[in-house]
């Protein structure tokens, strides 16, 4: 033990003694025009405050800083689309975490907290840019992720939308629609059988009376994506479908962004941090980890659901928070 401490700590001194390469070059200061500045004035910030703000990425900012830029980018940006796009751009970069979102501190059965602005999974990362867009104050972000986040507004892990495609989706009607059967490429179907009370209670110890929900969708397959990728919008919402052993499930999650050039691209948080890509790009980056991993058992891309963000969302009210039981 003694010799593998002491050749661990030469090869960690070693390793500090090596030249290392320079850090990558600091982006160009980005400095406000008049127009973001006439948007700065109306959302009572000033010139300084706003270029602070605008070369930080949203996942360094503090919560009150987060509530001055969306104040700014409501009056800067009015179109829902492009604003979606512009935030889930300003946290390119941001850490991905998996398992990230949580109840804490109003329950303790997940003990993840209810927000954290520094890093992000795929559904965190999609749900607090829906919110941010939504919001023009850090307290109706606040509001409006959970509302996205639990089934009619209500805080608990067991009325979170757990589940993609049955709960969070249906849930969300009034933001998103899926209109994957509409695009005019062929539909694959998929069958789950949900159950939710055996879900709760393998993973957080809750018991609840739930009956087993039979789920039926479809997704369109990988190959047939490239058909309609032009019909796809800024903001509209991706469900990445895996599948194994017959089986089909949403296991990732992104939103659509628009290059300059026009093509349609995913935006998403997955390991090691937020990225942009292409979607074919994706495709043929899952293709090469399936061939990997081929022969492994392993769930490998099946294709994607595409939910068109609403024009116009009518966000519903809040259900009634419950009192707390007793246990």
């Amino acid at each position: 033990m003694q010799k593998t401490l002491a050749a661990l700590a030469i090869s960690l001194l070693l390793a500090g003694c090596a030249h290392q390469p320079p850090p990558p070059p600091s982006p160009p200061r980005i400095e406000p025009t008049a127009t973001q500045l006439d948007a700065a004035r109306r959302a009572s910030l000033d010139a300084t405050e706003l270029a602070s703000l605008l070369n930080k990425p949203l996942y360094q900012m503090q919560p009150r800083e987060l509530g001055r830029y969306l104040a700014w980018q409501q009056q800067d940006q009015p179109a829902l689309r492009q604003r979606i796009a512009a935030l889930a751009r300003k946290n390119i970069g941001q850490p991905y975490e998996l398992f990230l979102l949580g109840e804490f501190p109003y329950e303790t059965y997940d003990a993840q907290p209810l927000f954290d602005l520094s890093k992000s999974d795929c559904v965190v990362f999609v749900e607090h840019t829906y919110a941010m867009a939504l919001s023009a104050s850090w307290e109706e972000f606040f509001w409006m992720l959970q509302r996205i986040r639990y089934r009619d507004g209500v805080i608990g892990t067991a009325t979170r939308n757990h589940y993609t495609e049955a709960d969070w989706n249906v849930a969300n009607r009034w933001l998103v629609q899926d209109v994957t059967a509409t695009l005019g490429a062929p539909t694959q179907p998929y069958h789950q059988r949900i159950d939710r009370q055996a879900f709760l209670l393998k993973q957080f110890k809750i018991r609840r009376d739930i009956p087993v929900q039979n789920f039926d969708d479809v997704y369109v397959a990988k190959q047939d994506v490239a058909a309609v990728e032009a019909q796809l919008q800024d903001g509209d919402f991706v469900n990445v479908i895996s599948s194994r052993g017959g089986e089909s499930w949403a296991s990732h999650v992104g939103l659509i962004v628009t290059s300059a050039d026009g093509s349609r691209r995913l935006l998403h948080s997955a390991e090691p941090q937020v990225r942009e890509e292409t979607l074919q790009g994706f495709i043929a980056r899952m293709a090469e980890r399936d061939a990997r991993q081929a022969g492994q058992n392993k769930a490998q891309l099946a294709g994607f659901k595409f939910l068109r963000l609403n024009e116009a969302p009518e966000v519903p009210p809040m259900a009634p928070q419950p009192r707390p039981g007793r246990s």
